[in-house]
């Protein structure tokens, strides 16, 4: 496990870069002052993002959310007023009162989620809410339709592919430098990390006596079994819980797996990551039902912890209420 003065060291870095670096993406940019023509410091400002290049004129005022990971993000930088609309699934259980009743002030445009948990939707009811910035991009929404109609994309770098070092929670402090950037808030940027640092200290600081665990994502309707592997933030979280991922050595962030691989780990612990559409209780027992893993000491001894999605994919800072629900559950398995 890394250490915590490692990471306070390494975050001690970062967060000098704090506005000038990004996620999904590498910034640069421009030389304007603040007040030149209404122009803010740091605009126009390129982002590299999944491979492509995003020019952001100004920080963006209208924004579309494709995707429930952003929006502890957005609300940590003060900027979650700027969202205009929402699609998809945002589940209650990832945040506080506060935060859901603003949620639930942001106008619905569709809910509609496959069995996989894709957002469905289409194009022209993303375009007639005429964004500046659209977060997240499902099947059917394209760069080049948004861009036609003035909106710029920005994607979770978990998404974008290509991540081939084992995922730690960097990205997770990136990604906020990025947004910090975006939105010209890099202080408030580096005040969440350093938040978001102390509360990962804690949480790896806790005792416990799991030695491995596996993570997996229930399809609705009794679909296939993925599994996460090094690129995911699921092996960052049980790194720094000091915990071996045994998909570990599957470079893939997610991967279709059978039954097989699993009882042949046999892992510790089995957390099973969820949409939250469907009762936890149903959704494992469409998972866990039957008897194909009944062999599996964590079914027999009941060590499977549900886990709403975005409390492990991609990196946000539900991560990091993920990580303290994870050390939670391992705190009520050890002996009184």
């Amino acid at each position: 496990m890394t250490s915590a003065l490692s990471r306070r060291t390494a975050m001690t870095a970062l967060i000098g870069a704090l506005g000038l670096g990004a996620s999904a993406c590498t910034a640069r940019g421009g030389d304007t002052e603040a007040g030149d023509g209404g122009s803010v410091e740091g605009f126009p400002l390129t982002l590299v993002d999944c491979d492509t290049d995003v020019l952001l004129e100004a920080p963006p005022e209208r924004v579309v959310l494709l995707d429930s990971a952003p929006v502890t993000t957005l609300d940590g930088l003060g900027v979650l007023d700027r969202v205009v609309a929402r699609a998809g699934s945002f589940p209650g259980g990832y945040y506080d009162t506060d935060l859901t009743a603003r949620l639930d002030a942001i106008p619905v445009l569709s809910e509609d989620i496959d069995t996989t948990g894709h957002l469905q939707i289409s194009q022209e009811v993303v375009i007639a809410q005429r964004p500046d910035l659209v977060l997240g991009l499902p099947d059917g929404v394209t760069r080049e339709g948004l861009a036609a109609a003035g909106a710029d994309v920005l994607m979770p770098r978990s998404y974008c592919g290509g991540l081939e070092e084992r995922a730690s929670f960097t990205l997770l402090f990136e990604e906020i430098a990025a947004y910090g950037a975006v939105f010209d808030r890099a202080a408030e940027a580096e005040a969440l990390v350093s938040s978001l640092q102390e509360r990962i200290d804690t949480a790896a600081a806790r005792p416990h006596g799991v030695s491995t665990a596996a993570v997996l994502y229930a399809s609705a309707g009794g679909g296939p079994v993925y599994a996460y592997g090094a690129a995911s933030m699921a092996t960052a979280q049980l790194d720094a819980l000091g915990i071996e991922n045994v998909f570990a050595g599957t470079a893939q962030r997610v991967f279709e797996s059978g039954a097989e691989p699993l009882l042949a780990a046999d892992p510790d612990l089995l957390i099973v990551l969820h949409e939250g559409t469907t009762d936890e209780e149903e959704m494992l027992a469409a998972l866990l039902g039957g008897s194909r893993f009944d062999a599996l000491r964590a079914v027999r001894e009941k060590a499977v912890l549900p886990l709403l999605f975005n409390f492990t994919e991609p990196a946000s800072p539900l991560i990091v209420d993920g990580l303290e629900r994870i050390g939670d559950r391992l705190a009520q398995q050890e002996p009184a």
